[in-house]
C-alpha cells in the first residue's frame, strides 16, 4: 500500500526530540513493506511563512499537502495530531482520490475539552477515527461519519532497545519525567512521595522540582539508568488511558507502577505491571519492590516481552492499516479483542 502520513516530525528539534509515536507508527507501516511518505504540518508551515513565522504560513503547508497527495497518490492518508491542515483540505483529498481512505489518529486524553472537539471534528470527514483511549469510552464519537477504534501506544524496537529487567546496578531506583501542570494535581503526590523517599532511594523528578526536564539522549540515558517508573497520567480513569509513558518503561524493561483505574489488567499479562488505589498503596508498592529486586526484575520482564511481542509499531501499524481499509484483521490483537473489523463494539 502507499501511506501518506501528516505528523509533526520535530524537524527543527534538530534531535533533540520527544518520543514519537507518530514516528513509531511511520517505523511500523516501513517494517510491514508499506510505502510510506511523512508530511510535518508545522515545519512546513514555518518553512514556506516569511520569517519562519509558523502562523503565517499556514494556508501555504495545506496547499503544499496537496501538492504531495497529486505526487504520491496515496491509497491511505492518515491525519495524526495536525491541526494545522484544515477539514477543507482533507475534503479536497477525497474529491482528488476518492478512492483513498483517509483517517484521524488522536493519541491526546478525552480530559481534555478541546481534544474531544478536535476528535469530533475530524470525525466529520475522515472514514475512520483511533483514540488512545479504550474503545467502550468512545460512544462520544460514534454517529458522526467515521468509524471508530481504539489504539494502543506501541514499543519499537529500535526506540525502546534497553533491557532494564536484567541489570541490577542501576542507580536510579524511581523516575518520573513530567513538565506539564494542565488539568492535573500530581505533583502534589510527587511532592510528598520526594519528602517520604528521600533517605530511602534516588528518586529522580525531571521536569519538577528544580530538576530539568530530559529531551532526545538525554531522556535515553535517564531510562538507561532506571529501575522502576510512575506512570502517572494528568488524570487517571479513563479505559486503558495511558501516556505514551507506559510503552516507553515497559519496553524498556523498567518496572512501572500504574493506577488500577486504568483496568490495564485487563489487557497485560499478569505480574508485569503494578497497580495502585491510592497514594499509600502506591508508596507501599513502591518499597515492597524496591527492596525485592529480583521480584522487580520478574515483573519487568513479562512487561517487556509481552509489549515487545503483541504490542509493537509493526503490528500497531498493519491493525490501523486493516481496519481504515477495511482489511480482515490478520492477528488477534491484543488490545482489540472487544472490536469488531468496522470499528463496532463485540
Amino acid at each position: 500500500m502507499r501511506v501518506l502520513h501528516i505528523a509533526y516530525q520535530q524537524l527543527r528539534r534538530y534531535g533533540k526530540t520527544r518520543v514519537s509515536w507518530a514516528q513509531k507508527l511511520t517505523f511500523g507501516l516501513i517494517k510491514n513493506d508499506h510505502y510510506t511518505q511523512v508530511f510535518s504540518d508545522r515545519d512546513v508551515a514555518a518553512f514556506e511563512a516569511p520569517l519562519g513565522i509558523r502562523d503565517f504560513g499556514k494556508k501555504a503547508a495545506n496547499k503544499r499537502l496537496l501538492e504531495m497527495v497529486s505526487a504520491v497518490e496515496p491509497d491511505l492518508v492518515i491525519a495524526g495530531h495536525c491541526d494545522i491542515i484544515t477539514n477543507e483540505t482533507l475534503l479536497e483529498i477525497k474529491r482528488l482520490l476518492p478512492n483513498c481512505a483517509i483517517i484521524h489518529c488522536n493519541n491526546d486524553p478525552l480530559f481534555v475539552p478541546d481534544n474531544v472537539e478536535r476528535i469530533k471534528h475530524r470525525a466529520n470527514v475522515t472514514d475512520a477515527v483511533f483514540v488512545s483511549t479504550g474503545r467502550r469510552e468512545l460512544s462520544m464519537f460514534e454517529g458522526l461519519g467515521a468509524r471508530v477504534y481504539h489504539m494502543p501506544n506501541p514499543v519499537d524496537p529500535s526506540v525502546e532497545s534497553l533491557d532494564n529487567s536484567v541489570k541490577t546496578d542501576l542507580p536510579i531506583d524511581l523516575l518520573f519525567c513530567s513538565n506539564s501542570a494542565n488539568f492535573t494535581s500530581r505533583l502534589e503526590m510527587i511532592g510528598r512521595f520526594k519528602e517520604s523517599l528521600a533517605d530511602e532511594m534516588n528518586f529522580k523528578t525531571y521536569g519538577s522540582f528544580g530538576e530539568s526536564p530530559v529531551w532526545g539522549r538525554d531522556y535515553d540515558r535517564a531510562l538507561l539508568n532506571t529501575k522502576m517508573g510512575l506512570n502517572l497520567n494528568r488524570q487517571e480513569g479513563h479505559y486503558w488511558y495511558s501516556s505514551a509513558r507506559m510503552a516507553q518503561l515497559a519496553g524498556n524493561g523498567i518496572l512501572q507502577f500504574t493506577h488500577d483505574d486504568l483496568r490495564f489488567d485487563e489487557l497485560l499479562p499478569q505480574e508485569s505491571a503494578v497497580y495502585f488505589k491510592n497514594e499509600d498503596d502506591l508508596l507501599s508498592k513502591i518499597r515492597e519492590f524496591h527492596h525485592d529486586d529480583e521480584k522487580r526484575q520478574a515483573w519487568a520482564k513479562n512487561a517487556r516481552d509481552f509489549f515487545q511481542t503483541e504490542m509493537n509499531s509493526k503490528l500497531y501499524a498493519q491493525y490501523i492499516l486493516e481496519a481504515a481499509l477495511q482489511i480482515p484483521f490478520s492477528h488477534e490483537y491484543a488490545w482489540a479483542q472487544d472490536i469488531n473489523l468496522d470499528g463496532s463494539m463485540k
